[in-house]
């Protein structure tokens, strides 16, 4: 199996089966994006601790396309437990990773790597970054 299959596999692994999928109870920051010419949409709920602005909890819920939800999903395993301020960083580098315009010594985790073949198609990249984009709206 090349590196190419393995990240196919993980990307369905994540859309069929998504981690941290669905509403959590308590009280979450949430927020919505939604692509009208796909039909992707996807509500993202997130907890952030204070006062070390860490974010404590991250769920959410949609249906959309296997890049869509392969993206929530890994998302949701990524941002948890880091700051608010590295996850604004981390959304900028990642939005640079797909569409091909990364600075030199942008850290990506390992873990979004199965989602560089995104970039091949212009077209599905807002599919990737639109849990990314209702992340940064709840964001402070």
């Amino acid at each position: 199996m090349d590196i190419q299959d393995l990240y196919q596999e993980i990307i369905l692994d994540h859309s069929r089966h998504p981690r941290n999928f669905g509403k959590p109870e308590g009280e979450f920051r949430e927020a919505e994006g939604s692509n009208p010419s796909c039909g992707d949409s996807v509500r993202v709920f997130v907890k952030i601790g204070f006062p070390h602005q860490l974010i404590e909890d991250v769920h959410f819920l949609g249906r959309g396309c296997a890049i869509c939800m392969a993206s929530a999903s890994l998302m949701t395993e990524v941002v948890r437990q880091k700051k608010v301020e590295e996850i604004k960083t981390l959304i900028e580098n990642f939005q640079a990773f797909l569409t091909g315009n990364e600075k030199r010594n942008a850290e990506i985790p390992e873990e979004l790597f199965p989602l560089k073949g995104v970039r091949q198609f212009p077209a599905r990249v807002k599919c990737a970054l639109l849990p990314w984009h209702a992340l940064e709206k709840i964001i402070p």
